[in-house]
């Protein structure tokens, strides 16, 4: 039998699944280890530079041992979440980080023949998941790499069966306020489940709630993704978390995964809900850092550099002028520095540059003035 013979006939994986590109994390720093032997500072992945609260390391060093099963229900997080933010437990779904609540929205209300929408410069897993479930993505125009609420509801039909909604937006860092979320929503069809992703919503100041979890409570039709991921700064602990009707969440804990918390993840998190403090010193440097940081990007308009306005704990730099962003990226790294390029979703004229420690974004901002002035 030949090679091609064989090949045909083991299993095929679907059309759809064919269609997928996988997702592509930012580099690490082993990607470029042994350039001079110097340690590389990551501001690729939107990690937390202040680290994790003490609270919950002590509680992941005293987790229950590893031969026991986890609680399947997540219960004492979801009460700790539930009394935080003011929602019913029962209207809590924990997941793997907020990825798998994404996937197993899409997949619990979409499939062939269905749409999912989001907008153009979103984040990259929703165009996997829509995929994964069959459905086909379909994507909106931008407004200046943010959210257009109009050119959403332009394209929303019969076959639309679910919305991302990114906010703050993943990767450039754009924030619909709470009258147009609320408009978005008010618009919709009510066969359509509107997601609100929320993985940023702890850098945005209390004052500014885009109104999402009030949504989510009084609304059939709409689902609030959050991550322990960035603020709580347990990225490596796989911690998400998800808010909607009774109905939705029931829903979407059929097909999550069984058991899909770990004990060091349940505990962690648990801690973390409890040090609020953390959460409040990490909001405060990141909106500090940004700040500066943004007014040093804009003391290079002259040499093409400009920042979209973020509310995130990163900014996406465009570069319109004779530095390219290439150039930068590998400027920076050659520097010292692992910051994100992102030439496959659309922005190769971009960098996301998490907000990392001061002395790194100074040393960032002179750095990319120096490339600027040799570039011109």
């Amino acid at each position: 039998m030949t090679e091609t013979e064989t090949r045909s006939q083991a299993p095929q994986p679907k059309p759809w699944i064919e269609a997928i590109h996988a997702y592509v994390p930012g580099k690490s720093a082993s990607d470029f280890e042994g350039k001079d032997g110097r340690p590389l500072i990551k501001l690729s992945a939107n990690e937390n530079p202040l680290g994790t609260s003490e609270a919950a390391l002590a509680a992941r060093a005293d987790a229950v041992v590893p031969s026991l099963y986890p609680d399947p229900d997540s219960n004492a997080l979801r009460a700790a979440l539930g009394k935080l933010h003011g929602i019913d437990p029962a209207r809590i779904l924990c997941g793997t980080g907020s990825g798998e609540l994404l996937s197993v929205a899409a997949s619990a209300y979409a499939g062939p023949g269905d749409e999912v929408l989001y907008v153009r410069y979103g984040f990259s897993l929703y165009d996997i998941v829509a995929r994964r479930c069959g459905a086909t993505p379909i994507v909106a125009p931008d407004d200046d790499y943010g959210t257009d609420v109009a050119a959403l509801l332009a394209l929303v039909n019969a076959r639309t069966k679910v919305i991302f909604v990114a906010n703050p937006n993943n990767p450039t860092g754009s924030f619909l306020p709470k009258g147009e979320i609320a408009r978005l929503h008010a618009a919709l069809p009510s066969h359509v489940l509107l997601v609100i992703d929320q993985a940023y919503a702890e850098y945005v100041a209390p004052e500014d709630d885009d109104g999402a979890l009030s949504l989510a409570a009084s609304s059939a039709n709409v689902l609030v993704t959050r991550t322990f991921s960035k603020a709580y700064g347990l990225a490596g602990e796989r911690v998400g978390w998800a808010t909607g009707s009774t109905k939705v969440i029931e829903v979407l804990n059929r097909i999550r995964g069984p058991f899909n918390l770990s004990n060091s993840a349940q505990a962690t998190a648990l801690a973390a809900v409890g040090d609020q403090a953390f959460v409040d010193r990490t909001r405060l440097h990141n909106r500090e850092e940004r700040a500066r940081f943004a007014g040093k990007i804009e003391a290079l308009g002259n040499d093409g550099l400009r920042a979209i306005p973020s509310e995130a704990n990163f900014l996406l730099v465009l570069f319109e002028g004779p530095l390219t962003a290439e150039a930068a990226y590998e400027g920076l790294a050659e520097r010292g520095y692992i910051v994100r390029w992102l030439p496959g979703q659309g922005l190769p004229q971009a960098l996301r540059i998490t907000i990392g420690h001061r002395r790194d974004m100074d040393a960032i901002a002179a750095a990319l003035r120096e490339m600027a002035e040799a570039a011109r």
